[in-house]
C-alpha cells in the first residue's frame, strides 16, 4: 500500500507546477474499468482537475506561445499523458472519444452530486472546479470516500434559480433549458452580461465564493461555448 501511496505522491508532486490537482480515485470490480492502451481493463482511475483558478497561471503562461483550437485541452494532454505513460497507465480526457463517465467517476471518488446548473457542486469549491483528465492504472490505488453533505439540500434561497436572466435553470438539472441559455448568449444582453462576467446563475451560488475563477478564466470558458 505504501508503494501505491508513493505513486500518488509522485504524481501530485509532478503536477504541482501546473496547478492540476489530485481529485480522488475510483477502484473498479474486475471487468468494470475503462480500457487501457494495452487492451486490459483499468483497476482504478485517478481523477485530476482544478479547484478555483489553480491552473490559470500555468495555463496562461503556456498559452502565450501556443495558438490554435482547444488550447486548454491540448495543455492538459501535454501534462497528463506523459505521467500516465510513466506509471504504465492510460490517460483519459473529457474531450476525447470514447467518452468516459467523468461525472460518475467524480461522484464515486468525491461523493459529489449535481447542482441545478448540472455542474457537480463541491462542498468547499462550490461550482468553481473541474476535471482536466484522469489516469487509468492496471493496479488498484485504493479509494475512500467520506459522504459529503450536498450543499443544495440546505440552501434555502436558491439564488442560482432566480439569477438566470432567461429562467433556464431548474431545481431538477435534467429539466434545465440549455438551448434557452445558448440563445441568450447570442443576444446583446447576453454578450454584455454572462459572456463578460461569467454565468450569472453560477456566480450567484453562495458556496465557495473564494474559489471563483478570475475574470480572464471566466471569459475564456464563456467564449469556448461559442
Amino acid at each position: 500500500m505504501s508503494g501505491l501511496f508513493s505513486i500518488r505522491e509522485a504524481i501530485e508532486a509532478a503536477l504541482k507546477p501546473s496547478g492540476i490537482l489530485f481529485r480522488g480515485t475510483v477502484d473498479f470490480e474486475a471487468g468494470e474499468g475503462p480500457l487501457l492502451a494495452n487492451g486490459q481493463r483499468a483497476a482504478s482511475v485517478m481523477l485530476l482537475g482544478n479547484a478555483g483558478g489553480s491552473i490559470w497561471p500555468a495555463f496562461s503562461l503556456w498559452r502565450r506561445s501556443h495558438d490554435g483550437v482547444h488550447p486548454l485541452d491540448r495543455w492538459s494532454k501535454e501534462i497528463i499523458r506523459p505521467l500516465a505513460e510513466e506509471y504504465d497507465g492510460t490517460a483519459y480526457f473529457p474531450s476525447d472519444e470514447p467518452w468516459q463517465p467523468f461525472q460518475q467517476w467524480a461522484m464515486r471518488a468525491e461523493g459529489l452530486k449535481p447542482s441545478p446548473l448540472g455542474i457537480l457542486i463541491h462542498p468547499e469549491y462550490g461550482l468553481w472546479h473541474g476535471y482536466r483528465g484522469a489516469i487509468g492504472l492496471p493496479y488498484a490505488i485504493g479509494s475512500k470516500v467520506t459522504a459529503e453533505r450536498h450543499p443544495c439540500e440546505t440552501c434555502e434561497t436558491r439564488p442560482c434559480l432566480a439569477a438566470c436572466p432567461v429562467g433556464a435553470i431548474d431545481i431538477d438539472p435534467a429539466k434545465s433549458a440549455l438551448q434557452d441559455c445558448r440563445s441568450h448568449l447570442l443576444t446583446q444582453a447576453g454578450r454584455d452580461g454572462c459572456m463578460i462576467s461569467g454565468c450569472l446563475a453560477r456566480n450567484a451560488c453562495p458556496v465557495g465564493p473564494e474559489y471563483r475563477y478570475p475574470p480572464e478564466q471566466l471569459q475564456f470558458h464563456m467564449e469556448s461555448l461559442d
